[in-house]
């Protein structure tokens, strides 16, 4: 197995790691006693988890660790590591929290990509996704809206309502494109 795989996995095993530091914090804040080692453990592990998205890749791809199973393992991990987080900080008791509307909106984009994805594969049996500027910008922004919200910065709904218009942005683009694939596919065949 190589390194840029053990990583990945690595970051797979720090997702409920995660999860229980963000329970455990905002159990304590709704019992009056907040514990900020927790709060800042889950920062931590958040942030390391983050940092190893980009160690994976760049062990990947500049020391030729490519694998199969780094292509599935890796989007998972990615995927888990958001959408974990956004449903913890948006379930859990923090001071700060994500509105409900906001991981409705990230899953139901999600759901509409793969829906989507898998409609073109069964149609060619092939799957070219290539990722866009408006996807990338939109997990850029909820990496930073998690990060706001853990750090429980003011005016965190500033970075919340600037990722999921990035979000919906970017499940607009996706939609278009798998349409105007669709629309190829009918017109070749």
């Amino acid at each position: 197995m190589t390194l840029a795989n053990q990583i990945t996995i690595g970051r797979i095993v720090l997702i409920p790691v995660f999860v229980l530091f963000c329970v455990y914090y905002g159990q304590g804040v709704e019992s009056g006693n907040p514990q900020e080692w927790q709060r800042l453990a889950a920062i931590g592990v958040f942030v390391l988890a983050a940092l190893s998205d980009g160690l994976d890749g760049y062990f990947a791809r500049h020391r030729n660790q490519r694998s199969r199973l780094g292509a599935v393992l890796d989007p998972i991990a990615d995927k888990g590591l958001l959408l974990t987080a956004i449903l913890t900080l948006s379930l859990g008791s923090w001071n700060h929290a994500f509105p409900l509307w906001f991981p409705v909106l990230v899953i139901a984009r999600d759901a509409v990509i793969l829906t989507g994805c898998g409609v073109l594969y069964l149609l060619n049996q092939t799957l070219d996704v290539k990722p866009s500027w408006t996807g990338k910008a939109a997990t850029a922004a909820q990496m930073v809206a998690i990060t706001w919200v853990m750090l429980q910065l003011p005016h965190y709904l500033v970075s919340v309502y600037l990722a999921g218009i990035l979000t919906l942005l970017s499940g607009i683009d996706y939609l278009a494109r798998g349409i105007l694939s669709l629309r190829h596919h009918d017109h070749t065949h």
